[in-house]
């Protein structure tokens, strides 16, 4: 952990973007909300493909001029091509966007054109021929294994090889068994990998969500926290105070081992995220 515990601690937080008027009026009240946290940055995905490109600008523009907070557009090279992202890149330079997060992607169903690019290390070399350090770029990091690598010395491999066309940070899939992150730190060190890795925290809300989440990006499910999780069957209240309080312990002892910060995946709900914050202690 020698490589992140040198870095200071913060915060950061990611939303979607909704698809409806309702849904993103909504979403701004949540970033409101949030922003008493004074995260580094809040980032903003889109769908596979960018089929949510449009509310991904609208929520990015939002955030950089009506909030005093950074945006953190997420974007994805499945499907793009150099001139499209190069003009994603115009407009979010235009906006003062200082940080993107570079990713592969999904291929949408049905598509079987990927585009100029075929991995993530090819955005993140494009972006830095191009703009230099214009923005930071932070990539994805897989602590229990990418899903479509055959092993763990492979995927560390793939990641290093990103990592070393210019990405300047990391952040995890999340995932709720602490070893794994430190041995995946330790792993990273070993082969020379020397950038803050932040591990992404997933709040516990919903079990049949979670479940579906996990199986599509490979997130491992503790047998035990399973078999807790079911067992409160339709007690909300005592599901949602169980989950709440396995993340913030998460969250704390990822911090005292050293963690350069904290990423939550909010789900676009300011409540849980603000309960488990306001119990953790940063240095």
């Amino acid at each position: 952990m020698k490589t992140q515990q040198k870095h200071l601690q913060k915060l950061s937080l990611e939303f979607f973007p909704p698809r409806t008027d309702k849904g993103m009026d909504k979403l701004k009240n949540t970033i409101q909300e949030l922003s008493i946290l004074k995260p580094e940055y809040m980032s903003v995905t889109y769908g596979a493909g960018g089929t949510t490109q449009d509310k991904t600008l609208e929520t990015v523009k939002y955030i950089q001029t009506q909030t005093r907070l950074e945006a953190a557009p997420h974007l994805t090279c499945i499907g793009a091509t150099e001139e499209s992202l190069t003009e994603q890149l115009d407009i979010y330079q235009e906006l003062g966007v200082q940080r993107i997060v570079t990713l592969r992607g999904d291929l949408p169903s049905g598509m079987m054109d990927p585009g100029d690019f075929k991995y993530a290390s090819d955005l993140v070399k494009f972006i830095k021929d191009t703009r230099g350090n214009t923005f930071k770029l932070e990539v994805g990091a897989y602590p229990e294994t990418h899903p479509q690598a055959r092993n763990c010395e492979i995927g560390i491999k793939w990641f290093k090889h990103k990592v070393d066309q210019g990405a300047d940070a990391a952040i995890t899939q999340y995932f709720y068994n602490l070893d794994s992150y430190l041995y995946f730190i330790d792993n990273c060190e070993k082969h020379g990998i020397d950038l803050p890795i932040i591990p992404g925290i997933m709040p516990i809300l919903n079990y049949e969500n979670l479940i579906r989440f996990s199986e599509a990006c490979g997130a491992e499910i503790p047998r035990w926290l399973k078999c807790r999780l079911e067992s409160f069957e339709d007690n909300q209240a005592d599901f949602l105070k169980f989950g709440q309080d396995v993340v913030t312990e998460l969250s704390q002892k990822l911090l005292d081992a050293g963690a350069p910060g904290i990423h939550f995946y909010s789900m676009n709900q300011a409540k849980p995220i603000l309960n488990i914050a306001k119990n953790l202690s940063f240095r």
